[in-house]
């Protein structure tokens, strides 16, 4: 038989502590576990004697080396196991850490069975007791040193030391005023979006609830939940849709103004007399130097609609910048800068249900705004009438339309199913004249030439055709002139503003491209390629390139670089002009339009708000 012990013990300066212990003949192996102190052992008088009932004597005497805040002495006995006098007796590191109490086990393999069993138990005991007993010794230690330390909450020297070099820090870095530049730069890199325009709708009270607590906090049986019978057959998911406006018109009330009453002064700026004539073409020279006048400050940002802006125009008038816009879902916003009706000039409506992708003010008729949506209506905003007029509606689906006449009573309307419709305002009804398929896919985009009304371009899937109105057909209609060259879908496709002899494309493989249109030819010609990355994602709206109404071969378009810009392109490619602002612009301006006669741009970002250079 065996017997295995083990000691663990703490002793002061210059004690010293004896044991005895009956024990067979055995062999002993000492070791000491040192933590913050350091121990030299002075002495170790160990008597073995070979009778059974014989008496040894463990004497250990230590002295302390470093006297510190926490003097740990520790001399752990750790194993003492029968010798076989004729042969040397391996050790293993596992059993380097004994158990704490004695334990007898016999000396067969049922023995070390059992005793490898409780080793893990006995090792998290004897860890605990360790803990406890220094725990003990350093609250007395902890109590000596702080009637010593004069007051100082039992802190070494060291630690005193310590705080008093964070204390003179903190001392240095406030006489330099560097905490307060610190944040004055944190506002300076991270620009605050514009607050002017439409109010943020305040968050509701957070109603306070009682905590949370489980059932088996709340010493509660669970509850017994079955689960229900699996579905067979095919699953229907129903996808909430926003109800469509009813056909016929609309009252025009502002639902951002108390009283849903139109400010008297908005007709009469619409009123005025826009017919004056556009300024001469400038060279390019006088062209850059009027776009270098052109800046933005705080007060020409605001919010106009409340989600992500899909088209927006500018008023024909000359005496104020008077803006349009429309949102994801529906809204239509005024905006008269510099105004105080409304939220800061801006009155919202509520027209459409869906996205406004298309919006465009009326030559002949200036009181007169005309918007599509893709819920498949295009209303006129009509404002000496305080209505929105049906003037086309389908079930859902409009994409794009255009003037077709020159007293805008004319328009061709294209659809997502590939179909361009020619509709007649002046028929009673909300019908279309007729419908052609172009397209077996969509129209994206239909720009009319504007000399020649009866010929437009159609941006379809990976090609930009030009029709004859007068010689459409109901399906397979042979197009006058085709654009190629295209490897992605199309944006946009716009002629340009004086003449017609441009067509501008804006495409997803990340080129915009100017053709000549001027002969009108089977098949135009290429004129200038330009790099651009169109590639927005999903949450923005994608880029079109759009000519500058004034400057017969330039056009602005958006741009993904950082910093955010506004990029103004001759047609040979040549970049004129980069509308840039650290503290007024910080966001992707994917929809861009210049003013018909005044030297001022807008766009449009994904938050609902618009951003104008103006001179």
């Amino acid at each position: 038989m065996s017997w295995q012990y083990s000691v663990s013990q703490h002793r002061g300066e210059g004690q010293v502590t004896k044991h005895f212990f009956h024990v067979a003949p055995m062999t002993l192996r000492f070791s000491s576990h040192k933590h913050r102190s350091c121990f030299n052992v002075r002495c170790i008088s160990i008597n073995l004697l070979t009778s059974f009932e014989r008496i040894f004597t463990i004497i250990i005497a230590s002295t302390p080396i470093m006297a510190t805040r926490r003097v740990k002495r520790e001399a752990v006995v750790e194993e003492m196991t029968p010798v076989n006098l004729e042969e040397t007796s391996r050790r293993s590191s596992r059993t380097a850490l004994a158990p704490k109490r004695l334990q007898y086990s016999p000396g067969d393999s049922t023995a070390k069975t059992a005793q490898k069993k409780r080793k893990t138990k006995t090792l998290v005991e004897e860890v605990g007791q360790n803990e406890r007993l220094t725990k003990d010794e350093e609250d007395v230690e902890n109590s000596d040193v702080d009637l010593a330390s004069d007051g100082h909450g039992g802190l070494s020297a060291y630690e005193l030391e310590r705080l008093e070099n964070i204390r003179q820090n903190q001392a240095f870095l406030s006489s330099i005023n560097l905490f307060q530049a610190t944040e004055e730069f944190k506002q300076l890199t991270k620009p605050k979006a514009s607050q002017r325009g439409l109010m943020r709708s305040q968050a509701a009270v957070k109603q306070v609830l009682p905590p949370r607590k489980s059932l088996r906090l709340q010493n509660k049986e669970a509850e017994v939940l079955t689960l229900p019978a699996e579905p067979r057959g095919t699953l229907i998911f129903e996808e909430t849709t926003r109800i469509k406006k009813p056909p016929g018109p609309l009252s025009m009330e502002p639902i951002n103004m108390e009283g849903n009453k139109l400010p008297s002064q908005l007709l009469k700026l619409c009123s005025e007399d826009s017919t004056e004539d556009r300024k001469n073409k400038l060279d390019l020279k006088e062209y850059r130097s009027a776009l270098k006048k052109m800046q933005i400050t705080e007060d020409k940002v605001a919010k106009v609609v409340k989600d992500r802006i899909f088209s927006a125009a500018f008023h024909p008038c000359t005496s104020s910048l008077l803006m349009a816009t429309g949102d994801k879902w529906g809204k239509v916003g005024l905006w008269k800068l510099g105004s105080d009706w409304g939220d800061d000039g801006v009155l919202l409506f509520e027209p459409h249900t869906r996205p406004v992708g298309c919006m465009a003010f009326s030559s002949a008729h200036p009181t007169q705004l005309l918007s599509l949506s893709y819920d498949g209506s295009l209303r006129c905003m009509d404002i000496e009438r305080a209505v929105f007029d049906d003037v086309y509606d389908i079930e859902d689906g409009l994409k794009t339309f255009d003037f077709m006449s020159h007293d805008c009573s004319t328009l061709v309307v294209g659809n997502w199913y590939g179909e361009v419709a020619i509709v007649d305002r002046r028929s009673p009804g909300n019908s279309h004249e007729s419908l052609h398929t172009v397209d077996a896919k969509a129209v994206r985009c239909v720009s009319v030439h504007p000399l020649q009304k009866q010929y437009f371009a159609v941006a379809e899937s990976k090609v930009v055709s030009i029709y004859d109105s007068r010689c459409l057909k109901k399906t397979k209609s042979q197009a006058v002139s085709q654009l190629l060259g295209h490897s992605l879908s199309i944006s946009s496709a716009y002629f340009s503003p004086c003449t017609g002899n441009r067509v501008l494309t804006s495409c997803m493989d990340n080129y915009i491209r100017v053709f000549d249109t001027s002969a009108m030819s089977t098949k135009s010609p290429l004129l200038t390629l330009i790099r651009h990355d169109m590639h927005t994602g999903r949450w923005l709206t994608k880029l079109s390139a759009v000519w500058d109404p004034k400057q017969e071969d330039c056009f602005v378009v958006g741009s993904m670089m950082r910093p955010r810009r506004v990029q103004v392109f001759h047609e040979s490619g040549q970049l004129e002009h980069t509308f840039m602002d650290n503290e007024n612009l910080s966001t992707v301006l994917s929809v861009t339009a210049f003013h018909p006669t005044r030297n001022a741009l807008l766009g449009g970002n994904a938050s609902g708000r618009l951003h104008v250079f103006s001179s």
